[in-house]
């Protein structure tokens, strides 16, 4: 079982995960900053991880490896973001990721074109910044510290 230490930064990086979702969502969807594919799978680890912490505490069984996955979660945020931030900066070339709508959906002939015409947002087009620093910039940093609170935490889950 974690120690109350170990509890409360699971419990501070749930609020954290959750504050960042809503946040995302209130940028897109109220102040209207679109955002590019890459935007949209930066999200993904955030809302794994809430799911992650949900079953460490309700589960109370496998910790140990719950954490290690919170571990790979935010080192694939971290990966993803660095990526999508050299795209920015003009280091790596825009993937085709960046430019693909929804593939699930069949296509008709006029869907396509419908497609064609709707702008697409470029994954090196900065639309909101908090600080001058994009929110994938932010998204690397804290990813980071993620990554690095939750390893002291699976040591510490190792030491007890």
């Amino acid at each position: 079982m974690f120690n109350l230490k170990a509890e409360f930064y699971l419990k501070i990086i749930f609020l954290f995960s959750f504050v960042s979702l809503i946040s995302a969502f209130f940028i897109e969807y109220i102040l209207g900053h679109q955002p590019c594919n890459l935007c949209l799978i930066e999200r993904i680890p955030y809302g794994l991880s809430m799911f992650i912490i949900m079953l460490i505490f309700l589960i109370k069984k496998n910790q140990k490896f719950l954490v290690l996955l919170l571990v790979l979660t935010f080192i694939f945020s971290f990966a993803i973001s660095f990526y999508h931030y050299g795209i920015e900066q003009g280091f790596f070339q825009e993937s085709s990721i960046c430019g693909v709508k929804n593939l699930t959906e069949s296509f008709t002939k006029e869907d396509l074109l419908k497609q064609l015409s709707e702008k697409t947002i470029s994954c090196k087009d900065v639309t909101f910044r908090i600080f001058g620093l994009s929110l994938t910039s932010i998204n690397i940093v804290i990813s980071l510290l993620l990554v690095i609170t939750l390893l002291k935490i699976y040591t510490k889950y190792e030491k007890d």
